[in-house]
């Protein structure tokens, strides 16, 4: 099989290596390293700048759709694709790359530089001892396969297939959340109900609240769990779930470890509990595990007393209002942590039974699903990533399998 190197296939290579721009509150998005993640750009942990910054920070160049970014350092080789017409900038440790479509078609150079192969050719061409970085000019010289161009683009549409259909299990994933938050808001924030026009409202301690409702607090609906557990006593492969496995703004735990790897003792949780990032708060890491398993002791484990608020509990305690309590009650400054003794105090507005069980089957549904999905894109990713590196490799020959392929990047 024939080879190029980076620099003799690119048709452009943005690095905006070693400046920071100024940041701001909103405006346009800033793609720095951390945001750059198993082929993907996790919006949940986006920075910004402001359009006049954009307008004189983007001099090298401007990203398009399709533009491959590469982190080069904390981590190295991270790899994403920019989906998106939308404008957004470039942080330092991060570089795009934008192939030459008469050599290497664009999808499968992303599918290859997240190959083992050309992982560890970027790890090759490092330098560093705990923290590994490349440099521009090694990056350049960094060789990839190239079969012939339509071999190229069947590889790219198979990998593709399962990309798309993990993206689109993604979206559901999040409309699905969406609207159980919506929900949540509708009925238990602004009280508007089933049935609440013939509802008055009545004065209480708390404020306001709907007749035949009452205040109670989050102890009284869950209990904190601390089940301590010997990870080296334990099956090795049970699910080991660290803070750096919970994704922030979303409830739905994807990813996990093993106990084998998880070093101290942990607590226990259960399918179905309720996990809460206590360090750094302000992360906004709260999750509901598909599996049983261990997690670290940076999170508090959140189990229902009683059965029928489980969709209450998780929607109070993954909502900005209580992430925000938590923030602003946490102790400690460089490592904030959050006392599930002041959270437990939280006060909650709860309907009369029958309200809270509805709610609490449509909670239910939903995390249900979230959970079917969750499965569906492990499975998904573990398919592609065993087809990944014999299709680069060209172990798997595709020259003469006839696939339907989409227009060429």
């Amino acid at each position: 099989m024939n080879s190029g190197c980076i620099e003799d296939i690119a048709d452009a290579i943005i690095d905006y290596r070693g400046r920071t721009p100024p940041k701001s509150s909103d405006g346009i998005k800033l793609l720095t390293a951390k945001v750059i993640k198993d082929g993907a750009i996790d919006e949940t942990r986006l920075e910004y700048i402001s359009e006049e910054t954009y307008a004189w920070w983007m001099r090298r160049g401007y990203p398009q759709l399709g533009d491959i970014l590469l982190t080069t350092e904390a981590p190295l080789g991270e790899v994403a694709l920019l989906r998106s017409t939308e404008p957004v900038a470039l942080a330092q440790r991060v570089i795009l790359l934008r192939g030459n479509p008469s050599i290497v078609d664009q999808l499968y150079l992303f599918a290859a530089l997240r190959s083992p192969l050309l992982q560890a050719r970027l790890r090759q061409r490092a330098t560093g001892t705990t923290v590994l970085g490349i440099k521009q000019r090694e990056l350049r010289q960094v060789e990839v396969p190239l079969p012939p161009l339509p071999t190229q683009r069947k590889i790219a549409a198979i990998l593709s297939a399962y990309d798309d259909l993990i993206e689109n299990n993604n979206r559901r994933i999040k409309l699905l959340e969406e609207m159980a938050e919506r929900i949540y808001r509708e009925w238990f924030v602004d009280f508007r109900y089933p049935g609440h026009e013939n509802i008055p409202l009545i004065d209480s301690e708390l404020g306001p609240i709907p007749q035949g409702w009452r205040w109670q607090r989050l102890h009284e609906l869950a209990a904190e769990s601390r089940e301590s557990v010997d990870p080296a006593a334990i099956d090795p492969a049970t699910p080991y779930v660290g803070l750096e496995h919970m994704p922030a703004r979303s409830i739905a735990i994807s990813d996990w470890g093993s106990a084998v790897e998880a070093g101290s003792r942990k607590y226990r949780f259960m399918s179905g509990d309720v996990l809460f990032g206590k360090i750094r708060p302000y992360f906004h890491k709260v999750g509901v595990p598909p599996v049983d398993g261990i997690c670290s002791t940076d999170a508090i484990v959140i189990r229902v007393r009683k059965p029928g608020y489980f969709g209450l509990t998780l929607a109070v305690v993954s909502s900005d209002a209580f992430v925000q309590v938590a923030v602003q009650t946490s102790q400690g400054t460089k490592m904030p942590r959050a006392n599930w003794t002041v959270l437990e105090q939280y006060p909650i507005a709860v309907p009369p039974p029958m309200l809270v069980e509805r709610f609490d089957a449509l909670a239910r549904d939903s995390v249900t699903l979230i959970h079917r999905l969750v499965m569906s894109n492990r499975l998904l990713r573990s398919t592609r990533d065993l087809l990944l590196p014999r299709l680069i490799s060209g172990a798997v020959d595709v020259t003469d399998v006839d696939i339907a392929m989409p227009e060429a990047a």
